[in-house]
């Protein structure tokens, strides 16, 4: 919940003709991740919670795409950016290490 907050504060900067286009992306992906992650826990099956934490992958690279498209556009400096990749990072690490011992245990 965290990085959705940082995505938020850091859509703030974008121009405003980005409203629609990446800041609406950036926000969409970023929430999308705790959603997944929280939908996949409400499941009764441990195959389904995987799926959803896998889903929740996915939206965080789509994120990872959109900080880096930002700073290439040159929307916001990289420091900014870098701060927001560091937290993504440590999501991802978070996110693989439940899929793996989610993995284990049904095994």
């Amino acid at each position: 919940m965290d990085l959705v907050v940082s995505c938020y504060q850091l859509t703030k900067l974008l121009p405003r003709e980005e409203i629609y286009g990446l800041s609406s992306q950036i926000r969409r992906a970023a929430v999308s991740i705790p959603s997944n992650i929280a939908e996949g826990y409400g499941r009764e099956s441990r195959n389904s919670y995987i799926h959803f934490l896998s889903i929740s992958q996915g939206s965080l690279k789509e994120l990872e795409t959109d900080l880096i498209l930002c700073h290439r556009l040159q929307f916001v400096e990289q420091s900014k950016i870098d701060g927001v990749l560091t937290q993504c990072d440590e999501v991802g690490r978070i996110l693989n290490v439940m899929i793996t011992k989610l993995q284990q245990e049904a095994s």
